[in-house]
């Protein structure tokens, strides 16, 4: 142990396209939108995380609203530096100490991404004072989370639905055997649902409420057990300019949903038909793993299931799975040395 190891903090951290995770001390310390304002002025970022969030799609001329992370990667350098380090500041718990301390950090980041992507995580990271930052892919931080031995000589198949991509992998033996990242995710499902609001209701909404709609009545099939109601949703007429609010109903949003479900079924199927044969054997009898906010979209599971005649299972906290197996790997680093990327 070196002199001054009592000076770095350690912590797990899911930089989401939609969300920030952060665990600390084995405790989620910050759950927030990946959202900042910028004051375009002096382009000074006047807010961060939830408070950005409510001012999304009701800003004025002065201030814009800004996603630093677009697909699952860093899209905006400066804003991300900015979020990353007001989020690790705004940790209660770091907030007593005197110093600024050193972090040692394990961060997740999408399967499909590419070395330049992978440094501007990394850089990101060490700018707000990242002593040692390692990286480890999403689907394997969700099986980990999910309570899945990664390490056995059994395949699993993950599928993590996150803001910005769907992550698909084969897992065994501690690495990713085959795997597919397809930028069809939350955030396609949202512009579905603003493309069919305006179609089919010549009403105009902004992304908060498409995202309502597909928390309130999303759904992956047209025919629910347990149905959610219409929902009342309400925004600006096209054709009047006039405010307006419409019905809506889960069969409508399923049919909105369709074709965006159907390209994330038939890349479950191509990594399914890469599988090696011992691996498919072994996944004949684990099934299918959920994860990330798209596994809560009702009655996707029974849908994968009727595609690939699997079983397919929800994780407990879908949501959070990632970031909790990114802390387990943060814990015992000596057992997942072979999951990260350095």
């Amino acid at each position: 142990m070196g002199l001054f190891d009592f000076m770095v903090v350690e912590i797990a951290m899911d930089l989401g396209t939609a969300n920030t995770l952060i665990i600390y001390d084995g405790k989620i310390v910050v759950d927030s939108p990946s959202i900042v304002a910028r004051d375009i002025r002096n382009g000074k970022i006047i807010a961060v995380g939830k408070e950005a969030g409510l001012m999304q799609g009701k800003t004025h001329e002065n201030i814009r609203t800004i996603r630093p992370l677009k697909d699952g990667v860093i899209a905006d350098f400066d804003a991300s530096e900015k979020m990353i380090s007001w989020f690790i500041k705004n940790i209660p718990e770091l907030n007593k100490t005197f110093f600024t301390p050193a972090l040692r950090m394990v961060v997740c980041i999408p399967s499909g991404i590419t070395a330049v992507e992978m440094r501007a995580v990394k850089e990101s990271c060490e700018r707000v004072n990242g002593k040692e930052v390692f990286l480890i892919h999403e689907p394997m931080a969700a099986a980990i989370g999910i309570g899945l031995d990664v390490m056995l000589p059994q395949g699993n198949l993950i599928v993590d639905i996150g803001g910005g991509t769907t992550e698909i992998a084969v897992i065994a033996l501690g690495g990713i055997i085959c795997d597919t990242s397809i930028k069809i995710a939350g955030d396609v499902f949202t512009n579905d649902i603003l493309y069919h609001m305006r179609t089919h209701h010549n009403l105009y909404v902004g992304d908060a409420t498409a995202e309502t709609i597909k928390i309130e009545v999303g759904a992956a099939l047209e025919e629910l057990e347990e149905a959610p109601d219409d929902l009342t949703v309400r925004g600006r007429d096209l054709l009047t300019g006039k405010p307006k609010e419409v019905l809506v109903s889960f069969r409508e949003i399923a049919k909105a949903l369709d074709k965006s479900i159907q390209r994330i079924e038939d890349v479950i199927m191509v990594t399914l038909s890469q599988t090696p044969p011992e691996l498919a054997a072994d996944i004949y009898h684990t099934g299918l793993y959920l994860a990330g906010g798209g596994a809560l979209l009702r009655g996707l599971d029974k849908r994968i299931s009727q595609k690939t005649d699997l079983p397919v299972y929800i994780a407990e906290d879908p949501l959070r799975a990632v970031v909790r197996g990114t802390g387990i790997v943060l814990k015992d680093m000596a057992k997942y040395k072979r999951v990260l990327i350095k």
